[in-house]
């Protein structure tokens, strides 16, 4: 299956909520490297890693439940920036898990760490910066989502000095500064 198709089911098919999985918990999301993933150097081209981080960002919603609600209420995720470190390439065929977790938010932005992990070894890392549209009416605040996604308030843990830094250098931070 081609990662977009995959992308669209991963999005539109029903999901149970992953028990006690809360917005700040750890998802996984298991995923194969395919031919069509490849480069011609015959490992996976930088942007696929991008689309996979993609599928395991919308299976991290969709494991809290906020997949659903968020669609019920129009409001959907874009990214702003994100970044990438690479340490081992993955090849055809190999199995690998992406490992999503919120890092925190301020008033406009949400930063999520994605970790791709094959047998145990860290092959690379993005974070993602991203944001909430609304079909309609007014954008939603990341602290309005994690709310909606919680059932409740909830604060925002303090962002990693790494995230931070990177964040304030693309000015995606909140111009106050807060956290």
């Amino acid at each position: 299956m081609t990662r977009q198709l995959h992308l669209i089911w991963t999005a539109l098919r029903p999901h149970r909520p992953v028990p006690g999985r809360g917005l700040l918990d750890v998802a996984t999301t298991p995923l194969r490297v395919h031919p069509g993933d490849l480069d011609v150097y015959r490992h996976v081209n930088n942007g696929v890693y991008l689309q996979y981080m993609d599928i395991a960002r919308t299976q991290l919603l969709a494991g809290t439940g906020g997949l659903r609600r968020l669609m019920d209420k129009g409001w959907y995720p874009v990214v702003v920036a994100s970044t990438m470190t690479y340490r081992r390439s993955l090849t055809l065929g190999q199995r690998f898990v992406v490992e999503s977790r919120v890092l925190g938010w301020d008033t406009r932005v949400v930063f999520v760490e994605q970790v791709f992990v094959r047998a145990g070894e860290h092959v690379a890392r993005g974070v993602v910066a991203g944001r909430f549209l609304a079909r309609s009416g007014p954008r939603p605040t990341p602290h309005e989502v994690a709310e909606l996604i919680e059932g409740g308030p909830v604060p925002s843990p303090a962002l990693p000095e790494d995230v931070t830094t990177w964040a304030r250098a693309l000015d995606v931070l909140h111009r106050t500064g807060e956290v």
